[in-house]
């Protein structure tokens, strides 16, 4: 049983910031993660084209800023150097291949009791901790739907966390389930390698560029999001005009409000309107596996 102050759960950009913070004010802690690296997410389970969809000044973590010659929209490959830059900064050293399996809190004791397996040495380890912090990532969890008919389609099935390039798709018929950042990008990603791409769009989403979300994101410090979303939502039909002419409609909700109230945020165009407009990307509201 290993007793500590504060036990974080995750090693990806969350519980890094979160390491760093605790070690300027000496407090001290133990972070653990079920893979055998930090920001696992982000080395092994992003597609090749990935960077930031958010300005640099709203990505960085605490204490410790990008280099001066960083791109205002980072490239994966260099966010994953910035957090092994940070690791090595504040010595954070994650206890790897550490997943936590179970936490209950002992009112009698007034702490965690945390009960993780070691899956190096197939082990079971014990921690006690005031505070327990989960950063285990709003997004590390795959999720492929029990759709009719998958058990016996005979094409490949995969999810988006498994994608890498469009290369191997060119000249083959593709059908992206989902029109988030991830879903879109990966539909602009596959046409432009030459796949015949297919979208399906459920619910109604924001269609943004990244710089009118770097300015609804500065705005939002001085002005109501209200105001910040009709700026927004008048300026995305300047650039891209009337969307539901191809299928594609807006929330009832602004970008702004829709992501502080639900955290569903806007989807950052990167050519795949264009690709819709032009009819090279299809859109569909139903689909069917033969």
């Amino acid at each position: 049983m290993e007793s500590v102050a504060v036990l974080i759960v995750g090693a990806g950009p969350a519980g890094l910031a979160k390491a760093a913070c605790l070690s300027q004010f000496a407090i001290p802690y133990v972070i653990v993660e079920r893979e055998s690296c930090s920001a696992s997410l982000w080395r092994n389970r992003a597609y090749d084209r990935l960077k930031l969809h958010l300005a640099k000044e709203f990505c960085e973590l605490p204490h410790m800023s990008y280099p001066v010659d960083a791109p205002t929209y980072i490239p994966k490959n260099l966010f994953v150097k910035y957090l092994d830059d940070y690791v090595e900064h504040f010595n954070i050293q994650p206890k790897y291949l550490t997943s936590v399996e179970s936490s209950t809190y002992d009112n009698d004791e007034k702490c965690w009791v945390i009960v993780a397996k070691d899956m190096s040495k197939c082990t079971t380890v014990k921690f006690t901790a005031k505070f327990l912090v989960v950063a285990s990532g709003e997004n590390s969890a795959e999720n492929i739907p029990m759709i009719p008919g998958l058990e016996s389609f005979s094409g490949d099935v995969i999810h988006s966390s498994s994608y890498k390039s469009g290369k191997s798709y060119s000249g083959k018929n593709v059908l992206v389930v989902g029109s988030g950042n991830s879903g879109m990008e990966i539909a602009y990603d596959l046409a432009t390698h030459g796949a015949n791409t297919s979208v399906v769009i459920r619910s109604p989403i924001h269609v943004m560029t990244k710089e009118l979300i770097r300015l609804g994101m500065t705005l939002a410090h001085h002005l109501p999001l209200n105001l910040v979303d009709k700026l927004l939502v008048m300026a995305a039909y300047l650039i891209f005009g009337d969307l539901s002419r191809h299928g594609i409609t807006r929330p009832k909700m602004g970008p702004m409000t829709l992501k502080a109230e639900t955290g569903r945020s806007a989807v950052i165009d990167v050519g795949t309107v264009g690709l819709i407009k032009k009819g090279i990307i299809k859109l569909s509201m139903y689909f069917y596996l033969i």
